[in-house]
């Protein structure tokens, strides 16, 4: 069954974030936007490079009011330790959250039960708890922030304008399409 659309299922969590460890749960998730970006776990090879990707974006995704909360099944102490440790993690200014137990990747159904892992999910959330976006990769294959944060716009642009949709490749300021009897089979 499809994720999107959903309201996003409960949960409470500790975070490293800010130097601290902090309670988070989905409450703190809506109200605003929100990317909740799994990966399988600290002190590997292509999680750093996603989340230090993230990092070097994040300004962008604050721009757009959008905050970002990666995930692993690793522990928030597990994350203070990478973040203290690797020049790449030590740039995250976002909340970390541990997940040692499974319930926040099996709300999202990003667990890989045999390994007790997570998937690399990425969920974009709009301000009422409601998922905007699924996108789910095998554990080789890496993110790109940048096109993240266009699908983010997107999203964004087709909440704030009903009735109008974003094409393929669109990037703010460009072009939209609003669908119509007029409209079908013109594209």
């Amino acid at each position: 069954m499809s994720q999107i659309n959903s309201q996003i299922k409960p949960f409470t969590a500790t975070a490293y974030h800010a130097g601290k460890f902090v309670p988070l749960s989905d409450a703190d998730l809506k109200g605003k936007w929100s990317v909740v970006f799994f990966y399988p776990a600290d002190f590997t090879f292509v999680c750093p490079t996603e989340l230090g990707d993230l990092a070097d974006n994040y300004a962008e995704f604050k721009k757009l009011g959008v905050e970002i909360y990666s995930v692993s099944t690793d522990t928030h102490f597990t994350h203070k330790a990478w973040h203290d440790t690797s020049d790449t993690i030590k740039k995250i200014a976002y909340p970390m959250i541990g997940d040692p137990t499974g319930v926040i990747c099996r709300n999202f159904d990003v667990m890989i039960e045999a390994d007790g892992l997570a998937d690399r999910g990425t969920f974009v959330i709009d301000p009422s708890g409601t998922i905007q976006l699924v996108e789910v990769s095998a554990g080789g294959i890496g993110r790109d922030a940048s096109e993240l944060l266009r699908k983010i716009k997107a999203a964004q642009y087709v909440a704030a304008h009903p009735g109008e949709v974003c094409p393929a490749k669109w990037k703010e300021g460009e072009k939209t399409l609003a669908p119509s009897f007029d409209l079908v089979g013109k594209i």
